[in-house]
């Protein structure tokens, strides 16, 4: 399935704490910029970091006894791509709000997931499923 790239903006409260988290944390490689705000190449996307002293929100919902972060943001990878990124994050010492795993085993949406919180505390969610073709399966 080949989808147009999506635009996402969020606010941040430090748009040094953000290049470091996105571009040199996550990968994203840096785009246009100003004193206010930052674009990253977020696996083809594009995502605006906006400086805000109104950063990150901190509610949470029960999903599979985790309480996943409201709201939240993130990608689909593939499961190589996930398994990589997850390294990554641990080898940088990140601190997750529900550590890589797997949830909803054995049913229909069964996926690899990970919760983490950007320097601002904006939440972002990382998934993959073995296989992509259940991603809506019920």
């Amino acid at each position: 399935m080949n989808r147009p790239p999506f635009h996402l903006a969020f606010p941040v409260d430090d748009l040094a704490a953000a290049r470091r988290f996105y571009g040199d944390a996550l990968g994203c490689a840096e785009g246009r910029s100003s004193q206010e705000w930052i674009d990253f190449d977020f696996h083809g996307h594009q995502i605006v970091a906006h400086l805000s002293p109104d950063a990150g929100d901190r509610s949470s919902n029960a999903v599979d006894g985790h309480n996943v972060p409201v709201p939240h943001f993130g990608l689909v990878l593939d499961m190589e791509a996930w398994r990589a990124l997850a390294e990554r994050l641990r080898e940088v010492g990140t601190k997750f709000v529900i550590e890589p795993t797997v949830r909803f085993k054995g049913e229909p949406g069964e996926q690899a997931t990970m919760f983490l919180r950007d320097p601002a505390g904006n939440a972002l969610e990382f998934k993959a499923f073995a296989d992509p073709a259940r991603l809506f399966a019920k």
